[in-house]
């Protein structure tokens, strides 16, 4: 097992020379398995004193912030749970202040400034909005991790150029910092780092030892004799443990189950009764059963028996049925509801009474415009239920795609996602290799980048094409390419040459959404649904593309068409010249031979001057 995040923190906050402490700050150390997933929260906030309610205004956006993180998508990255949160915080204070006496006075209102801080693997996630800062230890000195919004007019007046509650729409400054053990990070409201020095803050720190409230108790009480009239607040943060960045709690944790015996028909197993099995492959092996206690159907997945040694393919595997469990989405296959403990390592998920898309199409080679719209507008809900989590299913293909019987579209097989929030606990355990099938695999994974939502857009656009020709686009030219240039060769076959019932306009989206370049493809996969129903204006005015583009066999048969013709033309030409002077000659002779004598020279028969 590999070690668990742990740190010391000290903290110490006081009112001052002023009557109220506006200052509010706070931490949460969650236990696992939100600790791996979510990390360690810690935030502090910083009332303005023109403001009579700012004291509240800094206490919801702490307890807040610490609250409604750890209630955030363990699928969702630290910036996008953060983010939603101090927007959602934002809006609340900025509401409080327009249904106030003082509406119009943003100085009077619910406002404060704040910086939080996310220590989750080995990465601190900084937040800051305002003049509330956070630095990091560095030898002698403090160094500055956070930029102050603040106004200078002159060396003596200053305003808050950007505050929490100040505006309806949030600007947050973020970033990330690889944390290492030992490291301190301090954060501070003004009326501290204003009056202390950096060095007598790291000495006080290292000379307090592991009792850091005492240190930052020394710090605000410094503050104060240095003359400081406002709140002081001080949080010293020191990293004593970090867990191990090649292996993840989360997934271990579920790898203390026995792996399941060989599943036959009316073999009783774990509450559930073996029907017969589904399909077996190299990488799983799927049964259906009934569920003993509801008599339900359900499919079984469990491991496959060559790889369980794989701990690679083991995390995948457990993936899926974290997944399964976090997606609540139409189009997507769900997981059982686990009423038992479980006493294997499998996966147990609905029962799909369908066909996959793939036999879908072999049994409807030639189906109608509306009816792959109809399909593929399916499979991009499905798709958003991924996305709005921050994960990419990254193996989109008419085998991991089922119609039912009523002829809904659900996606299955997981072992492919990614999920950004589980991929910031640190590396995963496979690294980058591209996990999808490569005729449906867009090309910029091919060049190592990591994939986006285009990279979705472009598998769903292959098999738009697939659906309407029987084709793909590239055919496996794009695994082929390995660089930019190669895959900016990539020739795009038309659909309208494969089927001519289709608009131009929609084989012009199609295009797009498979374009090579990612940032040639639609920003968003609605776009590209849009499009395959209504014409794009920019589609119907644009020139059409060249013959040699459209149809390069085309273009070129054409040419050697001509060039043939132009040949044909000279061949002839040449022979017509050759025998025209022959033929003349022949009169000629034929002349002589009839008249008795040559026709006299012009000189003769115009007459000589000697004979006039």
């Amino acid at each position: 097992m590999s070690g668990k995040l742990s740190i010391t923190v000290g903290q110490y906050s006081d009112k001052g020379r002023k009557p109220l402490n506006q200052d509010f700050h706070g931490m949460y150390i969650a236990k696992e398995p939100q600790l791996s997933a979510k990390g360690i929260a810690i935030a502090l906030a910083d009332g303005i004193s023109s403001s009579e309610v700012s004291h509240i205004a800094s206490q919801a956006a702490v307890t807040g912030f610490l609250a409604d993180y750890f209630c955030t998508s363990e699928a969702w990255s630290v910036k996008k749970s953060v983010q939603r949160v101090l927007t959602a915080t934002n809006s609340w204070l900025y509401a409080q202040t327009r249904q106030s006496r003082d509406c119009y006075d943003m100085d009077r209102g619910y406002v404060c400034t704040l910086s939080a801080l996310v220590i989750k693997s080995t990465t601190a996630h900084l937040f800051s909005v305002g003049d509330t800062r956070i630095y990091r230890v560095s030898g002698d000195e403090l160094e500055q991790l956070t930029h102050d919004h603040r106004l200078w007019l002159s060396q003596e007046k200053s305003y808050l150029s950007r505050a929490m509650g100040m505006d309806s729409h949030l600007e947050i400054d973020y970033q990330t910092l690889a944390v290492s053990l030992g490291d301190i990070l301090v954060l501070a409201t003004d009326g501290v780092y204003e009056y202390v020095s950096p060095r007598f803050v790291t000495q006080t720190i290292l000379q307090a030892g592991d009792d850091l409230d005492v240190a930052a108790k020394a710090i605000v009480e410094a503050a104060y004799a240095n003359g400081s009239g406002d709140n002081l607040t001080a949080q010293i943060v020191r990293i004593d443990q970090l867990p191990l960045p090649s292996a993840n709690e989360l997934y271990q944790s579920l790898t203390d189950l026995p792996f399941p015996p060989p599943l036959d028909a009316r073999l009783e197993f774990d509450g559930y009764t073996i029907v017969r099995q589904l399909h077996a492959s190299s990488r799983s092996h799927i049964y259906l059963a009934v569920d003993n206690d509801t008599q339900a159907q359900v499919v079984l997945k469990t491991p496959s028996i060559d790889l369980r040694g794989d701990p690679a393919y083991l995390e995948r595997f457990l993936m899926e049925d974290w997944i399964a469990h976090r997606i609540n989405n139409a189009h997507v296959l769900q997981p059982c509801a686990q009423t038992r403990k479980r006493n294997f390592l499998y996966v147990a998920t609905e029962f799909i009474d369908g066909q996959t898309l793939k036999q879908w199409m072999i049994d409807h080679p030639q189906p109608d415009l509306e009816t792959v719209r109809g399909i593929i507008e399916q499979i991009a809900k499905g798709l958003r239920g991924f996305h709005r989590l921050e994960m990419l299913h990254q193996d989109l293909r008419p085998d991991n795609i089922m119609i039912d019987s009523t002829g809904t579209v659900k996606i299955i097989d997981f072992g492919s996602t990614r999920v950004a929030g589980v991929m910031e606990m640190g590396a995963p355990i496979g690294g980058n290799a591209i996990l999808g099938t490569a005729q449906y695999t867009a090309p910029e994974y091919f060049l190592g980048e990591p994939g986006t939502v285009r990279s979705e857009q472009f598998s769903l656009a292959v098999i738009t094409y697939q659906m309407l020709t029987g084709k793909l686009p590239y055919g496996a030219e794009v695994a082929k390419c390995k660089s930019r240039a190669a895959q900016n060769k990539l020739n795009y076959d038309a659909t309208l040459y494969r089927n001519r019932d289709i608009p131009s306009w929609v084989d012009d989206a199609i295009r797009k959404a498979a374009h090579p370049d990612p940032y040639k493809r639609y920003e968003d996969l609605s776009e590209f649904i849009f499009d395959l129903r209504h014409p794009n204006p920019a589609f119907l005015t644009k020139t059409g593309p060249a013959l040699l583009e459209r149809n390069p066999a085309a273009f070129w048969k054409g040419v050697s068409g001509i060039l043939a013709g132009i040949i044909a033309a000279l061949l002839i030409s040449q022979s017509a010249n050759t025998d025209h002077p022959a033929s003349v000659s022949c009169a000629r002779n034929s002349r002589v031979e009839e008249g008795g004598r040559s026709p006299a020279p012009a000189a003769n028969r115009a007459g000589s001057p000697h004979n006039r």
